[in-house]
């Protein structure tokens, strides 16, 4: 029988409301998950008021204003604040996103933050992804070639350049994957939409020689099959890809090597 409800211990409490800053005028409220495994216990919701006369204009702006000003104890990732890195994935407002290119003023009300769902927590809203990376190496995302490499370079048309258009840019933020029920029922079992997006962006690449082996690789009723065309991936891809559209192409080419 599927559980729908929470785990014991693992339903979040009220947690702490803090004090707006001194002189803030100007405040945005957020609801933050916390939780430190250290200290035990349920996780629990705090309530930061974010001066926004202080602060950026992005979620991850804010989040750096709280740890800056208000709890260092807060933990976060964060590397290249452009929409780069995929570092600072989170659920903010109730859809996965990245931080750094989430708008204050694209959510009504208060804000809330919570770490990618159906992964187990680290601390706060971190995250672990071991499972998530072994996944992304599992399809071995790299040039492969059975001939003998160019003296300079592999060349490619430019019709056969566009082919990867819309693969190629994923940055690995984890928000497809964890946005999608198939994953959170199989993640053991199933790639995701992630790594399923990164072993087509191989399969189409004209350079790659490994086509049949790759595809070989997925063939199990789990890794790629446990997509039902859910779209929920591809609604909360922060990079605007369509993971769905790629793994509805592995599976096409499954059919027609058969026939």
């Amino acid at each position: 029988m599927v559980e729908l409800a929470l785990p014991r211990g693992s339903q979040p409490k009220k947690g702490k409301t803090w004090d707006k800053t001194d002189g803030a005028k100007n405040t945005r409220a957020f609801k933050v998950y916390r939780y430190d495994p250290e200290q035990g216990g349920n996780p629990s919701w705090d309530t930061y008021h974010v001066d926004l006369d202080d602060c950026g204009p992005m979620v991850l702006d804010a989040l750096l204003w709280i740890k800056n000003n208000v709890d260092s104890t807060l933990a976060f990732r964060r590397s290249c604040r452009e929409g780069v890195c995929g570092s600072c994935a989170m659920n903010i407002g109730g859809r996965n996103t990245i931080a750094c290119t989430k708008g204050m003023d694209e959510i009504k009300g208060d804000i809330t933050v919570a770490p990618l769902p159906h992964q187990p927590v680290v601390r706060d809203l971190i995250p672990d992804l071991t499972d998530f990376y072994a996944q992304h190496a599992f399809v071995q995302p790299y040039l492969q070639t059975k001939t003998a490499a160019p003296e300079k370079e592999w060349k490619q048309s430019e019709e056969d350049r566009a082919e990867v258009d819309g693969l190629y840019e994923c940055i690995m933020c984890a928000s497809c994957s964890t946005a999608c029920p198939s994953y959170w029922w199989n993640g053991d079992k199933y790639l995701g939409p992630a790594a399923l997006l990164q072993a087509y962006r191989w399969i189409a690449d004209s350079r790659d020689e490994m086509t049949g082996e790759r595809l070989d690789d997925l063939e199990d009723p789990f890794k790629l099959y446990r997509c039902h065309t859910i779209m929920n991936c591809t609604q909360v891809c922060p990079k605007g890809l369509n993971p769905a559209e790629a793994i509805g192409k592995i599976k096409h080419l499954m059919v027609e090597r058969e026939t």
